[in-house]
């Protein structure tokens, strides 16, 4: 089975929730319903930008996919959005005590083999609102069934 995109990009989201401990939109704003913070300043809004699958060879299963998202961190004051950038490559990149990432991503149906910041844009600032931008790849597979 291919790689799907929207299942890891939800994944994705889910994690940097959880890592962060704020709210995430998926390509938007998150809104005032979303968990745990709803829009409250900061917060964090994924935007996957696609990325190359490759199928799975004759008589295999599984797929492969490279999967390419950015994170904008948005804040109020230039130290909070580089807290949230932090924050963002904690829940990305920290190994937790048993080894392995401290915070799983866990689309279903695949495995996020691994994981990497691809760039980082740094932060700017419009009409007081300030925003950093952080782009990662991740590594993805479909385990055979």
């Amino acid at each position: 089975m291919p790689v799907q995109g929207r299942v890891v990009s939800l994944a994705l989201r889910d994690a940097l929730v959880a890592g962060t401990g704020r709210s995430c939109g998926y390509g938007a704003a998150p809104v005032a319903a979303d968990k745990p913070t709803g829009n409250t300043i900061p917060y964090t809004v994924l935007y996957p930008l696609g990325g190359t699958s490759s199928g799975p060879p004759f008589g295999d299963q599984a797929g492969d996919g490279r999967m390419v998202y950015q994170i904008t961190s948005v804040a109020s004051t230039a130290e909070q959005v580089e807290w949230m950038a932090d924050k963002v490559r904690t829940t990305l990149l920290a190994v937790g005590s048993q080894g392995g990432f401290a915070t799983p991503i866990l689309p279903a149906g695949h495995t996020v083999i691994g994981r990497e910041i691809d760039k980082e844009d740094g932060q700017s600032v419009a009409n007081g609102v300030y925003s950093y931008v952080t782009r990662v790849l991740l590594h993805v597979t479909t385990p055979d069934s």
